[in-house]
């Protein structure tokens, strides 16, 4: 696939990742993270809020809510819109995507202005170390499994995720693709399985990405939750007025129909059961 570059408006190197955006013919404004496009203001709704609303309608009070990375604000910006929410706090560890996303892609660093936000520059895992037991949902809104974020996809970091979450928390994690990186999502599912009673696997449409697609790796320490099924289902009109375009309660069921293939290799069930 390639991008039409209208006009690069930032580019340069963070202490942790090499940073460009720039203005695309057909996509919009595009950040891309080590020569890897994250989000384009075309379609960047349809990650943000499946990545937001599947787990926060699979809790059935998600109060208080933890993000690893997201430095787009785009993350912070859907969870905030969600009623049951009180306080979100975000832990990026790259502050340069912070400033470039204020100054370059207001439409997703809006949610960097909410009052529910508390915000922390730092390593997510070091600040879930002297924060145990307290995360209703942690969402982990990370790149790629290479560079910085290659320690987000290991068991260690799930082990304290766990830690961080109440006994009835949950989280989601950035799933990568079935397509290209079925043996690793394959491997990250087992490795959960030893630590959660609940591990589900969703996908959704996301067209900038690889192959259109994306993952979306969910885990409870809740055995009674079911992702598959959402508790907290929002109707037309709710959806309209938070300002949802992608996420819808069927939709969420959806993300869970795994194509048979996917499902069998994957050890999960191909089919949504129940209403």
């Amino acid at each position: 696939m390639s991008v039409k570059v209208e006009k690069i408006l930032y580019q340069g190197k963070s202490k942790y990742q090499d940073i460009v955006v720039f203005e695309s013919a057909k996509w919009g404004r595009v950040l891309a993270l080590d020569n890897a496009v994250q989000l384009t203001e075309m379609d960047e709704f349809s990650w943000q809020e499946m990545a937001t609303y599947l787990p926060l309608n699979s809790h059935p009070n998600p109060k208080k809510v933890l993000v690893i990375g997201g430095g787009d604000g785009g993350t912070v910006r859907d969870i905030t819109k969600h009623p049951l929410v009180e306080s979100v706090t975000m832990c990026e560890i790259d502050e340069t995507v912070i400033e470039m996303s204020k100054k370059y892609l207001p439409f997703m660093a809006k949610g960097f202005d909410s009052p529910k936000l508390t915000l922390h520059i730092g390593d997510g895992v070091e600040f879930m170390k002297n924060h145990q037991n307290e995360f209703d949902v942690i969402i982990t809104d990370s790149t790629d499994p290479k560079g910085p974020a290659v320690c987000l996809y290991e068991k260690s970091y799930y082990e304290n995720l766990k830690r961080a979450l109440k006994p009835d928390g949950l989280l989601l994690s950035q799933g990568t693709t079935f397509w290209y990186d079925r043996p690793l999502v394959k491997e990250l599912i087992k490795m959960c399985k030893t630590l959660f009673p609940v591990v589900d696997y969703g996908t959704s449409y996301v067209a900038s990405f690889p192959a259109g697609h994306i993952g979306y790796l969910c885990c409870s320490k809740n055995p009674e939750t079911n992702f598959r099924i959402p508790v907290n289902r929002f109707s037309h009109q709710t959806l309209k007025d938070i300002g949802l375009r992608y996420y819808t309660p069927d939709v969420h069921r959806a993300a869970f129909s795994l194509p048979l293939f996917v499902a069998e290799d994957l050890g999960l069930d191909w089919e949504v059961k129940g209403k």
